[in-house]
Formats: structure tokens, C-alpha cells, sequence
């Protein structure tokens, strides 16, 4: 990536997942969860994605496996070992199973998901132990605007 203190760090983290955001905002704007994900490789953008669940009728088309297809397509490699993901909300259990099945090196989200989080507040996909691969998880990366996304999406519903 690049070598910097903290606050260049945080900055790094936050050019890409403002990417990210934007997409949970077209998520939004579409009446799908709000959710949005980039792949990064070597500072460029290689795959995004955001919820298309409602629009597919697929209950798999997370924001995650659609960047995670759109990055393999782009390297052309079912492994993306030199990737980080960014994404607004703590990937569920599936969209982590496939951050360790295409060995993603990192992944940098905002919001946790208490209910279905796969990286850490719920299970613990991506460090257990059983599995063939782990990857690293920084989590609050814009948590706030991220966690007020999800929030004004599901008074709305309410409403």
C-alpha cells in the first residue's frame, strides 16, 4: 500500500471507502439496503458493487459478491491475495466466507452489523482458524456517516 502514520493511513482508508458510500448511496436511491463495496489493487479500484438483492431477486447479490466477481474479472484471477475490500456495512457470514475463499487481504469496513456481521461482532469468519486463509480487519471507517445511511433507509421503511 504505502508507508505513513496513522492520520495518512485514515486518509488512505477514507478515499476509498467514500467510494464505497457513494455506492451505498445509489443502494439507497434504488430501495436496496444500503450497501456499498470497492476492491482495491495497488491503489486503483479494480471491482464495486452495491446491494442488488431487491432489483435481482437474489438473495446473494450483496454489494461484497459483486465487487469480489467484478475485481476477479478485472485481474482475471480467482484470487485476490493483493486486495483489500471496502465496504459500509461488516460483511454477513457469506460475503465474508468469500473474502477468505478469494484470500482478500484486508478488509476495511464502517458499520457493524451486530446481527449478521461475519467480521468479528457476530462470528469471526475471516481469523478463524479452521479455515484455509485470514486476512486482516480494520472496522469504523466512516462509521458514523455510514451507520446514519442505514439508519435513514430503515426509519424510511418504517415510516
Amino acid at each position: 500500500m504505502f508507508n505513513g502514520n496513522s492520520t495518512q493511513t485514515e486518509n488512505f482508508h477514507q478515499r476509498f471507502m467514500l467510494q464505497a458510500f457513494l455506492l451505498a448511496e445509489k443502494a439507497f436511491d434504488e430501495g436496496e439496503v444500503p450497501v456499498g463495496a470497492v476492491i482495491v489493487y495497488e491503489n486503483t479500484i479494480v471491482g464495486k458493487g452495491y446491494n442488488q438483492v431487491e432489483r435481482l431477486n437474489d438473495p446473494t447479490a450483496h454489494a461484497e459478491m459483486i465487487a469480489i466477481s467484478a475485481a476477479c474479472d478485472t485481474l482475471t484471477n480467482k484470487y485476490l491475495s493483493d486486495c483489500t475490500l471496502y465496504v459500509t456495512l461488516e460483511p454477513c457470514m457469506m460475503c465474508s466466507g468469500a473474502a477468505v475463499w478469494s484470500k482478500l487481504k484486508r478488509v476495511v469496513f464502517g458499520a457493524m452489523d451486530e446481527q449478521a456481521g461475519g467480521c468479528g461482532s457476530r462470528f469471526n469468519i475471516t481469523e478463524n482458524r479452521n479455515l484455509n486463509h485470514r486476512l486482516e480487519v480494520i472496522q469504523g471507517v466512516m462509521e458514523a456517516d455510514c451507520e446514519y445511511l442505514l439508519k435513514e433507509f430503515f426509519r424510511s421503511k418504517r415510516g
